[in-house]
């Protein structure tokens, strides 16, 4: 049976009866990088009016942190950490304005709390983490509860030396007073608890912060994940646990008819194999008796309903339907007819992209165990919890109070973990609750899993058409987008305005450049293979169409790319500061060794400003290596400048990778790729090097995981363009180069 809220995912969503709370939408497609009506936290939420304690005997002072006996800080974080950094910046803000010792922060993943957790950049009624929003969402709430437990570990230290609170300095986790006390936090950790949790607190100015911008601040955690001590739901081990394997359709959309276990059951090791509205699971002791359990399984399979469609086909039929009349309009400028009439040359071009898949280091995983209370305990990379929790509430049939989530950290993730319909989390419950309930189950996918019963990033085909008059001024400008929506029949549909999904145009239909006749057109095309925004989502697409394409009309206007570009941005707007920065780091004017190239690209994603040039070197095969790539990032303020870098420089090589070669296809509906040696991100010898340049800004903090995947790609095209003369217009490069 599936769970109304499972159901209700493929409902419109005025019809979505969640049994957890009614979720606010907002404003923002997760992914979408436009906040609306982003709102502050002016109070902090208190967990008690006395002091607390959580599982391991720690003071809760706020939902945001602990302090335990020995001082140890321990930040709860809203938002779930995935590699990208957002503990440590989490982390930095609350020791900022706590004076704590940096050696002594730890940070856990928390949920369970939407008045405290919800992303504001969300609506604030629902937790999760995306859209680059991390910093965005807790800049102000996460810096107030580091003030506010401050004060409070002041009056406790002003209360038992009876003095002025204003007289008690605090730096490095250390309570000191003129007199010569002194004390760490873990001394008054128990008396301040029990302080009333001030409702207005002052915080630092910007030239009192000692790690807020800190460029040599080390993260917190760097130790642990480079000795293989970090933790992550693969390295779960509960007494007892079971291990499970999925067999899910090799179609999307089949369901199971039947299935023969008998030769499963019979493999030493293997305790049942039951069934789920999501496949056949293979529990075991252990995972090589799951899978060899699964492999000695048959099912037979109802493929009434499944996609049977492969690539060609596909692709067939969407650049069919650039060709014609886009369905849905997302912006309309000027007079675009009269703009192609008044034309002097037009340009056109069509670009087409793959499937994508997240590819993340560690494939999906959950356990799950029901307790003797009734309670239910579900470990795992929670990056929906709200919905998780009570997509899990309704399978087992209890309230959603009744079941807690274990927020783990993951290997990765690039928008995979945030599913509405739960995916391997709710894969855990079925399994355990298939059983009985009787052991704790961790369900594991292997790579084959997660590459062929995955979701994707949309394919897309994009028809781009440009006039330029006399004086080679860009004049009118359409581009016709063609793949699936994201959101659509999702928790998040109503976003969807007049047939245009934000997720599938963002980066297209807000293009930064003075051009006074735009057009922008959308159609939705409805296939059945599932798709997921991935890192930069809408952007990793439209920012490589668009760049790719303004140095066609550059080059048919006789200009130089960055004059070009420029001469269509106002000389102080964020993406021409980039651009410039970035030219001038590159040393853009500056001639080039022998066999060097270069290409430049600007993208807006998430609220941050990214410009790119790409210098590549070619060989006498015509292949051709990147060997240097310089960015220029407005990102607001920098939390963690050294944070922002890595985010650049992994990006670059998650983009790379993504353009170069990597693809996902279908033939008669199946996806073709089941590993690395067939899905082939970047590898290391390919990885060029970074130099990530930061503006300074007063600004709050925008997004930094992912704005520097989308301009990686059309720089790249644009070099390559100069080296060989032949234009990227298809996905992975290794297509057009071989074509």
């Amino acid at each position: 049976m599936i769970p109304k809220l499972m159901q209700s995912f493929a409902l419109p969503v005025e019809k979505v009866q969640a049994s957890r709370r009614q979720f606010m939408l907002g404003a923002l497609a997760v992914g979408g990088g436009v906040a609306v009506g982003f709102q502050t936290l002016s109070a902090l939420p208190a967990i008690a009016a006395e002091a607390t304690t959580d599982a391991d005997g720690a003071l809760a002072f706020t939902p945001y942190l602990t302090i335990d006996g020995q001082g140890k800080v321990t930040v709860l974080s809203s938002q779930f950490e995935m590699g990208q950094g957002s503990y440590n910046g989490l982390a930095t803000l609350v020791a900022e304005e706590l004076d704590a010792d940096w050696a002594s922060i730890e940070v856990l993943g928390a949920a369970g709390n939407v008045k405290a957790y919800g992303n504001l950049a969300f609506g604030g009624a629902m937790q999760g983490t995306g859209g680059s929003t991390s910093m965005m969402t807790s800049w102000e709430r996460y810096r107030k509860a580091g003030a506010a437990v401050r004060a409070m570990l002041v009056a406790a230290a002003a209360s038992e030396w009876k003095v002025q609170p204003s007289e008690i300095k605090v730096a490095d986790g250390i309570l000191s007073h003129p007199s010569g006390q002194k004390a760490g936090f873990g001394e008054f950790a128990a008396k301040a608890a029990t302080m009333p949790v001030p409702t207005e607190v002052k915080l630092k100015e910007p030239g009192e912060w000692k790690l807020i911008g800190n460029g040599k601040l080390k993260r917190f955690d760097s130790a642990r994940k480079t000795n293989g001590t970090e933790h992550y739901t693969i390295d779960v081990k509960l007494p007892g646990m079971l291990t499970a394997v999925m067999i899910h359709p090799p179609l999307f959309g089949a369901k199971v008819k039947s299935f023969d276990a008998a030769a499963a059951r019979s493999i030493k090791g293997v305790i049942d194999v039951v069934e789920t509205p999501r496949g056949v699971a293979v529990v075991a002791e252990h995972m090589w008796a799951a899978i060899q359990g699964r492999e000695a399984t048959k099912v037979e399979w109802d493929e009434a309903t499944a996609e049977k469609r492969g690539t060609p086909e596909l692709m067939t039929m969407y650049k069919d339907l650039a060709r014609k009349a886009p369905s849905a309009i997302a912006r309309n400028d000027g007079d675009i007819e009269a703009g192609f009439a008044a034309a002097a040359k037009v340009v056109e071009a069509s670009f087409e992209f793959p499937y994508l898949a997240h590819s993340a280091l560690e494939p999906l995983n959950a356990v799950a165990r029901r307790n003797d209370d009734g309670t239910l305990e579900i470990w795992g990379g929670h990056q929906f919890p709200d919905v998780y929790q009570a997509l899990a509430s309704e399978i087992v049939g209890v309230t959603p109070d009744k079941v807690r989530l274990h927020v783990l950290k993951s290997g990765g993730s690039f928008g995979r973990r945030s599913v509405f319909d739960g995916d391997v989390i709710v894969e855990s419950v079925y399994v355990a609750k298939a059983i009985g309930f009787r052991a704790p189950v961790k369900v594991q996918w292997t790579r084959e899993d997660d590459m062929r019963a995955g979701r994707y990033r949309p394919s897309y085909v994009h028809n781009l058409k440009a006039g330029l008059d006399a004086n080679g001024k860009l004049i009118a400008w359409s581009d016709h987008i063609v793949g699936q929506s994201i959101v659509a029949k999702t928790l998040f549909e109503s976003v969807v305005k007049n047939g245009v999904d934000p997720t599938s145009v963002e980066g297209a239909n807000n293009l930064p450049y003075s051009i006074p006749n735009q057009m922008v057109g959308l159609t939705t095309t409805e296939v059945g293979v599932p798709v997921l925004w991935w890192r930069a989502v809408g952007s990793t697409h439209t920012a490589f169409a668009a760049e790719a394409f303004i140095d066609e009309l550059a080059e048919a206007a006789g200009r130089d790319p960055i004059e070009f570009r420029l001469s269509m941005l106002e000389p102080q707007s964020r993406h021409a500061v980039v651009l410039r920065l970035a030219a001038e780091k590159a040393g853009w004017t500056k001639p080039l060794p022998k066999g060097r190239f270069r290409g430049v690209a600007v993208a807006e994603s998430f609220g941050s400003v990214v410009a790119q040039i790409a210098e590549i070197s070619t060989d006498d095969d015509g292949g051709f290596k990147v060997e240097r790539v310089v960015a220029a990032v407005d990102c607001g303020l920098a939390v963690n400048p050294d944070q922002v870098r890595a985010q650049v420089e992994g990006s670059v090589g998650f983009g790379l990778g993504a353009i170069m070669a990597e693809e996902i296809t279908l033939t008669d509906g199946k996806v073709d790729q089941g590993n690395f040696d067939m899905y082939t991100p970047l590898r290391i010898d390919a990885m060029p090097d970074v130099d990530v340049h930061i503006l300074a800004s007063s600004n709050p903090p925008s997004g930094m995981g992912e704005p520097g995947v989308p301009p990686v790609g059309p720089a790249v095209a644009n070099a390559v363009y100069k080296a060989l003369g032949k234009r990227i217009r298809v996905m992975p490069f290794t297509k057009s180069l071989n074509a």
